[in-house]
């Protein structure tokens, strides 16, 4: 009975430190690349495509972390079936068409929760990455001249 409570948290766990080992690679990446480049349409829309691939592949990973599980426990007849079950449930989709052994039920949800925290924090940091972008053009050269708002000083 404890295996049933504690594997989740595991589980949960390496799926955090996976997602922040890629967006901490990520991070050193993108602040080497900033600046000039993010001022243009077709670097800016490679920078944008890398980050979804390498957000893409940490999920692909954090759901064969679960189908391993689930593979080890012997919960499904094969890998391929763990991991359609695993991807079925970390995206929230949810087919029904396979479940878990009775016993191990409630771990289904814990895994779809993990798939909706990650989600969220790729989505986050995509948003962090346009908004650097967007602050990049809106301060860069050629930036468009800013009016002062009413009241304030001219500079």
């Amino acid at each position: 009975m404890l295996i049933h409570l504690l594997m989740p948290g595991v589980l949960l766990s390496l799926c955090v430190m996976a997602h922040a080992l890629v967006v901490t690679v990520l991070l050193r990446r993108l602040s080497r690349s900033a600046g000039q480049t993010w001022l243009r349409f077709w670097p800016a829309t490679w920078v944008l495509i890398r980050v979804a691939l390498w957000m893409v592949a940490a999920h692909l990973f954090e759901i064969a972390i679960w189908a391993s599980f689930f593979a080890w426990r012997q919960m499904f007849p094969d890998m391929e079936t763990s991991l359609y079950f695993s991807a079925v449930t970390y995206t929230t989709v949810g087919y029904g068409d396979l479940v878990l052994p009775a016993k191990w039920r409630l771990i289904a949800g814990v895994e779809a929760l993990t798939g909706i925290l990650m989600c969220g924090w790729s989505t986050g940091f995509l948003f962090a990455v346009v908004s650097r972008m967007y602050s990049a053009l809106l301060t860069g050269p050629g930036a468009p001249a800013r009016s002062n708002a009413p009241g304030e000083p001219s500079s």
